[in-house]
This record gives C-alpha cells, sequence and structure tokens, in this order.
C-alpha cells in the first residue's frame, strides 16, 4: 500500500515507519518536526519508497499535498503532552482537533480509503469500571487532553458514517520504549541525571496505570489494521495496553536500580488525592479482550516494558 504516516518523525510514528518500511509499503511522512526528529527516521531519507514532508498540518494546503495518492493515513500528528491542558487547551484544540478535521477534509476529496488513528485512554477519565472496555459509558474525559482526543474521534466517527472513509481508532494506555521525549520514565532519568541524590515525585506515588512497549504498540496497530480490512467495517474502536499496572513509586525504583542509583524519593503529595497534575487519571488499565479475540496480546507486561524502556533510554 502507499501510506501517509502524519507525525512519522516522532516516537510512535517513526517506530510505525520503521515496521511499514520493512514489510515493503510505500510511505509517505508529513511532520513540522516540533516533538518529532530527522534522526528518527534518517534510514530511511534515502528510500525510493519513502518521502518526508516538513509541513504544519494546521494549514490545510499542507494536508492536501500530503495525502494526495495515498489508500491509508495512520494519523499519529499530535501534541503528546497531557499535563499542557491547563496551560494551553488553544495549543491542544489546534493540534488534535483542527488538525484531524484538515486531515478528514483533505481525505474525503482525495477519496482516501482508510484512517487509523491514535487515541488515548484519557478518554475514559476516571472509570468506574477496571479494567476499561471500549463500550464503557459515559465517556467523561477529566483533562483537555483527553477532551481533544474524544472530540477527534467523534469527528472522525461522523466522517467515516457520512463520506465512508473506513476509520479504526485506537485507545492507547501509556507508550514507552526507545525514542521516547517526555513522560515519567524520560523525566525520572532526566532528574536523576541532575541529582543523584533525589527524586521528585509528582503526586502521592500510588498513581497506578498500565504501560505498553512500542514495539508492541506498532505490531497491535499493525495486525489490527489487517483485520479491520478482512472485516469490512466502516468505524470501529480498540484499545491497546497491557494486562497489568505499575505504580508511579515502582517506577521510579526501577529507573533508580537501573541507573545503580539509591535516591531519596520526594513526593510532592499532588492534587485532588494524590494525582500528579490537575486532570491527571490516578487509576488506568484498559480491557484488551477485543483486540485479543482477534488474535493480538503484548509480548511484554507493564513492568517487563519499563525495565526495557529504562535500559534503551540509557543507552
Amino acid at each position: 500500500m502507499k501510506i501517509l504516516v502524519t507525525g512519522g518523525a516522532g516516537f510512535i510514528g517513526s517506530h510505525l515507519v520503521d515496521a511499514l518500511m520493512e514489510r515493503g509499503h510505500e510511505v509517505k511522512v508529513v511532520d513540522d518536526l516540533s516533538a518529532g526528529s530527522l534522526e528518527n527516521i534518517k534510514r530511511w531519507l534515502d528510500n525510493e519508497r519513502f518521502e518526508f514532508i516538513k509541513g504544519d498540518l494546521r494549514e490545510p494546503s499542507v494536508c492536501s499535498e500530503a495525502v494526495k495518492g495515498v489508500e491509508a493515513v495512520f494519523h499519529l500528528a499530535a501534541n503528546p503532552e497531557v499535563r499542557i491542558g491547563a496551560q494551553s487547551p488553544e495549543l491542544l484544540y489546534e493540534t488534535n482537533v483542527l488538525l484531524t478535521y484538515n486531515i478528514l477534509e483533505a481525505m474525503k476529496r482525495e477519496n482516501v480509503e482508510y484512517l487509523i488513528f491514535t487515541s488515548s485512554s484519557t478518554v475514559y477519565g476516571d472509570a468506574k469500571i477496571i479494567p476499561t472496555p471500549e463500550d464503557y459509558a459515559p465517556l467523561e474525559p477529566i483533562s483537555v487532553y483527553g477532551g481533544v482526543k474524544l472530540a477527534a474521534e467523534a469527528l472522525i466517527s461522523g466522517y467515516a458514517h457520512t463520506f465512508d472513509i473506513k476509520s479504526l481508532v485506537f485507545r492507547l494506555a501509556n507508550i514507552i520504549g526507545e525514542r521516547s521525549n517526555h513522560g515519567v520514565i524520560y523525566d525520572f532519568i532526566n532528574k536523576l541525571k541532575a541529582n543523584p541524590g533525589e527524586l521528585e515525585i509528582l503526586g502521592d506515588g500510588t498513581q497506578r496505570k498500565s504501560y505498553l512497549h512500542v514495539s508492541d504498540t506498532v505490531e497491535a496497530m499493525l495486525y489490527l489494521f489487517e483485520r479491520f480490512k478482512e472485516e469490512g467495517k466502516i468505524f470501529d474502536v480498540y484499545n491497546l495496553g497491557s494486562e497489568d499496572w505499575i505504580t508511579v513509586k515502582e517506577i521510579a525504583e526501577t529507573v533508580s536500580k537501573g541507573m545503580g542509583l539509591n535516591p531519596k524519593f520526594r513526593f510532592t503529595g499532588g492534587v485532588d488525592g494524590g494525582r500528579g497534575w490537575k486532570g491527571d487519571v490516578k487509576f488506568m488499565r484498559l480491557s484488551i479482550e477485543k483486540a485479543k479475540a482477534k488474535g493480538w496480546k503484548p509480548r511484554m507486561n507493564s513492568y517487563q516494558a519499563v525495565e526495557r524502556t529504562v535500559k534503551e533510554l540509557l543507552g
């Protein structure tokens, strides 16, 4: 297939590009490099099956150029930082909702058949059922980030049913691994490099969440996209995560051990009952029964994914 990956120079996007190129597809990447890096995709830059466009998808003309001639769009371009919501809702709106609208409009004009979108576990908010299934309701995000992801999902569903753009949505747990440049493990490593004797931990340390390694994530996306094509559905949603979860304190211990350090932990106490920040979902574990029923399951659990990521980020 000829495939466009928006945000393809970013963390998850670049791993997806690697997998698509290794499988023999023609791949086009559009990225403004605000969060991504050409370093992540440099091995493909001279390949005849690969094309890179530096551009901001908030500009409709960039979207039009990017989708020309492709059969499927893997839409990963977005601001990945949950915490930015309190400071800059406008940026989250532009880089998630407006950007998705521009992509959908361009796809409609060019008759692109498939859209695959990376959403987030944050659309569930503080779910009362854990593990949380895809049909959980009502969806009540507690962060602006979760809100814009849900808005983008709803827009995609509307376009899918109205304009026959076959759309597949993945609600991701915390995705970690090589090339990640934000998130708790990345933050802890940088804090400990700056001060090996003490580690500040946002919240009370009991926040417990599911983590999925990026290699498992990409494998799931490609495997379930194949099933989606076979089934001929117009719209579908899958959770992607691991079947266990791990606390922030346990992550801090794993990072410290990986760096050969024994720092004093200093908990900030957090907000709203020990959350790391306003809008932080304190407990998150997704049900992946639907994906498992289709034949996918992660190779690594949360603990293994965290241990491997620490090694990868420390080099």
